[in-house]
């Protein structure tokens, strides 16, 4: 017999601090099964204000994704998790394009990811790529950055025990 998808109501929103101990749970078992990186509860703090959350009538977060600037015209996908009970029911789709809106407004017209969900990010138009996404005199600025997704999507040697596996993806959207 095979799993179908929970059909839930929902609405995607903007997280807030007291989101952070229910986001920090929502990831836990991916973090375990070694499909995101874990992080401290302060990073989720620090970094709230880039999260979409998925929420059900009754208060349940099912989901989450934030979306990083990297540059001028280049953001990243991070921490995009669905509960387990309601995936491929549309969910991580809807935060995804929450999270392309939000890009779009802010000036960003190129998504990074770093992904083991390669057929999910390219049924939503992310296309692997390869070494040089960026000019050189923009490599040479990044390369500055002290956070770990700017390395990841360089691709620095100090980055490769996480990504692993791995597989670095981009999408233009307009």
């Amino acid at each position: 017999m095979t799993e179908q998808a929970v059909r839930t109501e929902y609405t995607v929103r903007r997280a807030r601090t007291s989101d952070v101990p229910k986001i920090q749970a929502l990831i836990e078992p991916l973090v375990q099964e070694r499909i995101l990186l874990g992080k401290e509860r302060v990073v989720f703090y620090e970094a709230v204000q880039e999260f979409r959350v998925a929420e059900t009538p009754d208060g349940e977060l099912i989901g989450c994704g934030a979306l990083h600037v990297m540059w001028e015209d280049l953001g990243e996908v991070r921490t995009l998790a669905v509960s387990q009970k309601h995936l491929r029911a549309g969910v991580g789709g809807a935060i995804l394009a929450r999270l392309e809106e939000d890009a779009l407004e802010l000036g960003v017209t190129r998504l990074f990811c770093l992904t083991f969900e390669v057929p999910f990010f390219e049924r939503h138009g992310f296309l692997p790529i390869g070494e040089t996404v960026v000019d050189p005199e923009v490599y040479y600025e990044l390369i500055r950055s002290r956070d770990e997704g700017v390395a990841e999507f360089l691709d620095l040697a100090r980055v490769k025990p996480n990504t692993l596996g791995n597989t670095r993806m981009m999408k233009t959207i307009v």
